[in-house]
């Protein structure tokens, strides 16, 4: 059974204690120049870990990831005219 798993981003004042953020979920990335870490936990856990690592002296904030709440399927309306654009080259 698989669990559901959501991003964080984290902002660093330094990398130089990066690997302290292992302990709270699966480190995706680390960006050097801009010093954020996407971190991937699972949703339970969530609000858990993000209290705790914005209580660390060298995380500036903690944002979450909406990617799954967002729809990621669309439907396209298109008008009679349109459709028939379309279909007309086939």
């Amino acid at each position: 059974m698989e669990t559901k798993r959501q991003g964080m981003v984290v902002w660093l004042h330094s990398l130089k204690q990066s690997k302290a953020l292992r302990k709270f979920g699966n480190v995706h990335y680390i960006s050097r120049k801009m010093k954020y870490a996407v971190i991937y936990c699972d949703m339970n856990d969530l609000e858990r870990h993000m209290a705790k690592l914005s209580s660390l002296p060298f995380v500036k904030r903690v944002e979450p990831s909406y990617k799954p709440f967002i729809k990621l399927e669309y439907e396209s309306k298109l008008d009679k005219a349109k459709e028939y654009d379309y279909k007309v080259g086939f």
